[in-house]
């Protein structure tokens, strides 16, 4: 006789299956139409989406859980796997953006200034990340993945974006300083030399706080099975490089770093035209290729179509673990968070000059100190959300 548990793996198993199919369907019938329509850079910046996807739910390499760690217990695994998947990502950046062109495409980093609108961004965004349960592209592989609430906090991701490009004009003359890059100021040798340093220091500053409270720390790799490629879980380090493959290849085929969060603005800016809001007249919206990106179709978006390749990429890997399964039981007071969550960081990363791919990720590997600087505000606001996490009944 089958147990309660059987059963309920029998449900999990048919109820996946469908949706496993459809999510199958629904890339190769995108991959097609961008090949024959938008050309085969494009379908190849989806297949880069796709397996990002599916490379973020095995591993479940979520920036936010990584970093709560550290704030709430003192590992730092996760924090760890960061600075090697950005040393290997500089070690590729460095030269090509140096080089300048590869294969007839000009490639440039994601150098930004350092002012007050990066640490103020950043820190509403650290703080969105505890409340809303993930970060930018966190949010995406997690609600694609079969977590209901985090759908709340992504919808309000985006409108939170569209009233950041609604305020973007106010914060573009604050405080600050011009963009640094380290490459730029010290050459190429001198640019990786110094970002490894950077990156050696807060991996041995990591390692020793956490060994300091727990006498030993959790390491970045572990073996697993050959089904657990598959079904997952995978590593942190097999995380991390496949992320730093994932922007090496953003970088080759669209020629600048990976990002997610534009996308959501320019979604939310085409919804909102049918609300009788003309986000066009808005600053932000009338430089010029923004202003065509609103005109074309999503399609058209690079960061769109990234986006839509990490979320169908989520599902597929979700479905073939057999662990897609939606519950909307959530309590009223973490919808709350999820809502006030996602508000906060859409505004924080139009105003930072991005998330934590954008700004932290994409800046860092691209040797600009403004990626630094959204780190140490953004890890800031994550303290205080750790913190105000039991006002919502989050653990």
């Amino acid at each position: 006789m089958n147990t309660a548990a059987e059963a309920a793996n029998g449900r999990a198993g048919d109820f996946n299956r469908p949706a496993m199919f459809a999510a199958a369907a629904g890339a190769a019938g995108i991959c097609t139409y961008l090949a024959a329509l938008h050309g085969w850079r494009q379908a190849a910046l989806f297949a880069v989406g796709l397996g990002a996807g599916i490379a973020l739910y095995h591993a479940a390499f979520g920036f936010t859980a990584a970093w709560r760690e550290v704030i709430s217990s003192g590992r730092s695994a996760g924090l760890r796997a960061q600075m090697i998947m950005m040393a290997v990502a500089v070690l590729v950046f460095t030269p090509l953006i140096a080089q300048g062109e590869v294969g007839g495409i000009s490639l440039r980093g994601n150098v930004s200034p350092l002012n007050l609108a990066v640490i103020c961004g950043a820190f509403m965004f650290g703080l969105g990340m505890q409340l809303g349960g993930g970060c930018a592209s966190g949010t995406l592989f997690t609600a694609a993945g079969g977590n209901a609430r985090m759908i709340i906090t992504l919808a309000a991701f985006v409108v939170g974006s569209v009233v950041g490009t609604w305020h973007w004009s106010l914060w573009q003359d604050v405080p600050g300083f011009a963009p640094v890059s380290l490459a730029g100021n010290f050459g190429t040798g001198g640019g990786i030399l110094l970002s490894l340093l950077l990156f050696g220091a807060v991996w041995l500053f990591a390692a020793r706080y956490e060994k300091a409270r727990h006498g030993a720390i959790e390491r970045e790799w572990r073996p697993i099975s050959s089904r657990a490629w598959l079904t997952g879980p995978w590593p942190l380090l097999a995380g991390a490089l496949a992320l730093a493959l994932v922007n090496i290849a953003t970088l080759l085929l669209a020629g600048r770093p990976w990002g997610v969060t534009s996308a959501f603005a320019l979604w939310g800016a085409k919804m909102a035209a049918p609300l009788g809001i003309d986000v066009s007249q808005w600053a932000y919206w009338q430089r010029p290729a923004l202003q065509a990106a609103l005109d074309a179709s999503v399609f058209s978006d690079i960061t769109s179509v990234m986006n839509f390749g990490i979320m169908l990429g989520a599902l597929v890997a979700a479905t073939v673990a057999h662990k897609f399964a939606p519950s909307l039981r959530i309590p009223a007071r973490s919808v709350l968070a999820a809502v006030v969550g996602g508000l906060l960081l859409g505004y924080g990363a139009r105003i930072a000059f991005g998330c934590n791919i954008g700004a932290y990720f994409s800046g860092i590997s691209s040797t600009s100190m403004h990626g630094w600087l959204w780190f140490a505000a953004a890890f800031a606001g994550n303290i205080l959300g750790t913190r105000m996490r039991p006002l919502f009944g989050l653990r």
